[in-house]
């Protein structure tokens, strides 16, 4: 069965969700490793900036393949 549209959009949300989850809390981990200390603020802000270019890369690398197929 062909996956439509909207449903590779919520697939792709739904993947980056569990993504961002872990992001922020990688990055929390691992940014004072390499001297960046960043604020809780600050790391949501940049999960959110990542969050979005994944959503974007997602949805376009499904469509393309979904478009191959």
């Amino acid at each position: 069965m062909k996956q439509t549209r909207k449903m590779s959009l919520i697939e792709a949300i739904a993947n980056v969700i569990v993504g961002y989850t872990l992001a922020v809390i990688t990055q929390i981990l691992i940014f004072p490793v390499f001297g960046l200390h960043a604020t809780l603020a600050q790391n949501l802000k940049m999960g959110l900036v990542f969050t979005v270019v994944s959503i974007a890369r997602g949805y376009a690398l499904r469509r393309l393949f979904e478009g191959l197929r």
